[in-house]
């Protein structure tokens, strides 16, 4: 498996703000193959050379990624705790699950002997509950430091080919495909502006610039006055075949959040009547789920990918904390052609929406 991080404070708080994202990734690489030599060409359990069988590797994978909420007392904590509680939780999940499945290494085991395989339902809810342990967390600081504390959090796990995760708020998980030059968004934003747009009171266009798209409604956390033995916390999940012309992008929204003149941009598209002139001066604006494609496409290595998004975002004004982790994993099995069926990944096909610097609003 091939991964990258990269994160900044962005450009509009360089000057003294602190980077309040967080990001944490746990891999799992496994090799086997009886009497391996140096030069990579397996034995067999008789000692005869097999240069058409050489070692088998897989792999696995934890990924977390969080967001505290800008202008309360302990983000960067949030953050900070969700991050590392989630891994923490799901580490040995993801090798358990890949101790109960031999079949990648042709291991003579009888699999009556293992553990039954976890379903995909298993390893959504462990991923639910790896959010919810990392939500009791953080409300414990809160309630400990007398301070408000709240983040977002996107998690998930990487195993046998499929990705299972999770998430609260509006930081987001995506999957750019180079077989057929596409993105899918993999989540949907827990936020006031896609509230607006799921009514149908706003179009993808004003979703980008919205005035209100720094509120959401869903976060870890809270101000100190939870029980951190009893705190829950509603976790989204959903589980999708990946290949190995994917490339997993998890982010804040400090990616696509990063125009700092939004609003008058939302006034001028308003005020033109949602015209289609107004609507490109509105995306040439703002970082778009097309550019982000487009630049991981077009990248020579993960790397690159990670910090020409974090470039792209601060040329577009750099509103935000900005962080980003990419893998993929070329072992997997190939994008399926079109003759072939592709199975439609994104949790909502008509489209995403743009939010900004995070601000909690309490449920009615």
């Amino acid at each position: 498996m091939d991964y990258a991080t990269n994160y900044d404070v962005g450009d509009r708080k360089r000057g003294g703000g602190i980077n309040e994202d967080s990001v944490a990734l746990s891999v799992f690489e496994q090799g086997h193959r009886s009497g391996v030599t140096t030069d990579g060409v397996g034995e067999d359990r008789t000692g005869e050379r097999d240069d058409e069988d050489p070692p088998a590797n897989r792999s696995a994978a934890v990924f977390a990624l969080a967001d505290g909420a800008g202008g309360h007392d302990a983000g960067d904590v949030a953050s900070y705790l969700a991050t590392t509680v989630i891994c923490e939780e799901l580490a040995p999940v993801v090798a358990e699950a890949s101790r109960r499945n031999p079949d990648a290494f042709a291991v003579d085991i009888d699999e009556s002997l293992l553990p039954d395989r976890p379903t995909a339902t298993d390893l959504q809810t462990a991923v639910a509950d790896a959010i919810v342990a990392a939500h009791r967390e953080v409300v414990r600081y809160a309630a400990e430091s007398g301070t408000q504390a709240y983040t977002t959090a996107v998690a998930g796990v990487v195993v046998d080919g499929e990705v299972h995760y999770g998430w609260v708020g509006d930081s987001r998980a995506y999957l750019v495909n180079g077989a057929r030059q596409s993105i899918e968004l993999l989540t949907k934003d827990h936020g006031v502006v896609q509230e607006l747009h799921d009514r149908g009171e706003i179009d993808d266009v004003a979703a980008h610039v919205h005035p209100r798209g720094n509120e959401i409604t869903r976060a870890l956390g809270g101000a100190g006055d939870g029980d951190p033995e009893t705190a829950s916390v509603p976790v989204e999940t959903n589980s999708v075949t990946l290949f190995a012309e994917d490339v997993l992008l998890v982010t804040s929204d400090g990616l696509i959040d990063a125009q700092t003149d939004a609003p008058a941009l939302y006034e001028r598209y308003v005020e033109a009547g949602r015209s289609d002139e107004a609507a490109e001066v509105v995306r040439e604006a703002v970082v778009t789920d097309e550019e982000i494609r487009d630049l991981v496409l077009g990248s020579d290595s993960l790397d690159d990918a990670a910090s020409g998004l974090i470039d792209l975002s601060n040329e577009r004004g750099g509103k935000d904390n900005l962080s980003v982790v990419l893998a993929r994993d070329p072992e997997l099995p190939s994008t399926p052609g079109d003759d072939e069926g592709m199975p439609v990944r994104a949790v909502d096909p008509d489209g995403p929406v743009e939010d900004r610097e995070t601000v909690i609003v309490p449920e009615e």
